[in-house]
C-alpha cells in the first residue's frame, strides 16, 4: 500500500491580509523619513515605494512578523526586508533626543523628571544566549531600557537596550544619570523617581 501524504507547506505559499494597530500618521511619519533619507544619499531606487517599505517595517517591529513571510508577500528576498528593518532602525535612533537635550527641557517646566526602567518582552534565545536576556524580577526574557519623562509622562529620553537580567540601578549608574540629572540642575533641583528607589533633590534612598 503506497502512502500519499501531501505536503502541509505549497510551494507558492498562501497570502492573508493583516491590520496593524498603528495610525495612518505613524506610517506617513516613516515613510517620510525614508523618503528623505534616499534624497540624502541620492538613491530614490528601491524594490517597493517607501510608504509600503515603512508598512513593512512597522509590521516586523510593531507585530514581530518574521521578515522572510514579509518578503514573500511582497516579492521581495529576506535579506532585503532585514535590510529595510536595520535602516530604518538607525534612522529613527539618530532622531532619538540626548540625554542632555531632553534635560534642558525640564528647566522650562516645574524641573520634575520621572525615570522608570521597563522591560520589553523578546522570545527566548536558543542554548547559553537567553541566560542573560532572563529576568528574574519579571520571571521572562526581554530587554531593558531606562526611560526619562516629565511629570505629564511626556518621553524625553530613554536609553540603549540591555540584557533583561541587568538591574535598574546598575543601568542608572552605568549611565551616570544621577552626575547628568547634578549636572542639569539649575536653580531648580529636579525630581526624579522609580519604581524600585527614589531620589527627592540629591540623596538616594532605597524604598
Amino acid at each position: 500500500m503506497k502512502k500519499n501524504n501531501p505536503h502541509a507547506e505549497g510551494p507558492d505559499g498562501l497570502l492573508y491580509t493583516a491590520r496593524l494597530p498603528l495610525s495612518s500618521a505613524t506610517l506617513n511619519y516613516l515613510a517620510t523619513l525614508i523618503r528623505g533619507h534616499l534624497k540624502k544619499i541620492g538613491s530614490p531606487w528601491r524594490a517597493l515605494p517607501p510608504g509600503k517599505i515603512a508598512g513593512i517595517v512597522l509590521a516586523v517591529l510593531r507585530c514581530d512578523q518574521r521578515p522572510g513571510d514579509l518578503a514573500g508577500g511582497n516579492g521581495v528576498h529576506r535579506t532585503t526586508v532585514t535590510r529595510w528593518v536595520r535602516e530604518v532602525v538607525g534612522l529613527l535612533a539618530a532622531r532619538a533626543p540626548r540625554l542632555d537635550r531632553g534635560l534642558k527641557i525640564t528647566r522650562t517646566g516645574d524641573g520634575i523628571v520621572l525615570l522608570e526602567g521597563s522591560l520589553i518582552r523578546t522570545r527566548r534565545r536558543t542554548g547559553t544566549a537567553n541566560r542573560k536576556n532572563y529576568s528574574g524580577k519579571h520571571k521572562c526574557h526581554g530587554l531593558l531600557v531606562i526611560a526619562l519623562t516629565d511629570d505629564k509622562g511626556r518621553l524625553l529620553w530613554v536609553s540603549a537596550v540591555r540584557p533583561g537580567r541587568t538591574a535598574e540601578i546598575t543601568a542608572c549608574q552605568h549611565d551616570k544619570l544621577t552626575a547628568h540629572l547634578r549636572a542639569a540642575d539649575s536653580e531648580r533641583s529636579p525630581t526624579w523617581a522609580s519604581s524600585a528607589w527614589t531620589t527627592a533633590a540629591r540623596t538616594p534612598t532605597r524604598q
